[in-house]
């Protein structure tokens, strides 16, 4: 039987790829999470009609976005992993500043394979401005 791990280890590999992706993201360069996406990922987010399918329906979408993306800093908010055999899903709250502040949910799920995670699905949703 699989073994199942929950965790907040920031050390696990899909926590290190995902911030190592998002510095790069937030920096211009959305190549970071092109490279730690499977061929066969499945993408959303508010911005997208429907789901992308495949890596190059992906590459597609973030070529519009290279080098327009910017933040002075960011935080992902209690990520949380859980682990099931070859497959683990990450969630987080991730709040960026640049002139202002953004705030989204997201989720990934990643599959293990030849060694490598890689993420298979991306789910980005707005979180709303906490209350004052």
């Amino acid at each position: 039987m699989a073994e199942d791990i929950t965790t907040t280890d920031l050390d696990h590999p899909v926590y290190l790829l995902e911030v190592a992706a998002m510095h790069r993201w937030l920096d211009g360069d959305p190549d970071g999470f092109l490279e730690i996406s499977a061929d066969d990922v499945v993408y959303t987010d508010p911005f997208t009609t429907g789901w992308l399918i495949g890596k190059p329906a992906l590459q597609a979408c973030y070529d519009q976005v290279r080098g327009q993306l910017h933040a002075d800093r960011f935080e992902f908010v209690e990520p949380h992993i859980t682990q099931i055999g070859d497959a683990a899903v990450l969630t987080y709250d991730f709040v960026s500043w640049g002139e202002d502040a953004t705030r989204w949910h997201c989720t990934e799920v990643f599959r293990h394979a030849d060694g490598q995670w890689r993420i298979v699905a991306t789910h980005w949703s707005f979180q709303p401005a906490p209350k004052a």
